[in-house]
């Protein structure tokens, strides 16, 4: 299977999750398993595959921006890049849908949190973060 096509695989995966998230507000299995564990979970598992597979030998490291700029120019290790990102801003999404739940926040009140966070994870977790303190009034519990 080529690069490309595991790109695409990995890409339309994690939007199922997503899709869930957004159109199936009142399921909690898609809040607490499925968008949460199941589809992170095998895109954590592709993403290993993929270091297993191309991290040995490579050139690069994580000891400075250069060397991890050398490691993404093999494209294998991109893509595994690219999977790490969707399988954590998932998780990100889901946990946010949870917390939202939790906090009695109106399900539309948490999709641009759900678009900033697959589009720019940590800037759609503050917008969350921001949001949920409008909606609460109370003070920002920890997050825990």
């Amino acid at each position: 299977m080529s690069l490309e096509t595991l790109f695409s695989l990995a890409s339309a995966t994690a939007m199922v999750g997503w899709l869930a998230l957004v159109f199936l507000p009142g399921r909690a299995w898609v809040r607490q398993k499925f968008s949460a564990l199941v589809i992170p979970g095998v895109l954590a598992l592709g993403y290993l595959v993929l270091l297993a597979l191309y991290m040995p030998g490579a050139e690069g490291g994580f000891d400075s921006l250069a060397n991890v700029a050398r490691l993404f120019e093999e494209p294998a290790l991109l893509l595994a890049g690219w999977v790490h990102y969707l399988a954590f801003d998932l998780f990100m999404g889901a946990w946010i849908a949870r917390e939202g739940h939790r906090a009695g926040m109106p399900h539309l009140a948490l999709l641009p949190a759900f678009v900033l966070t697959f589009l720019a994870g940590p800037v759609g977790f503050l917008v969350f973060l921001a949001t949920r303190r409008i909606f609460s009034r109370q003070p920002m519990e920890a997050l825990s």
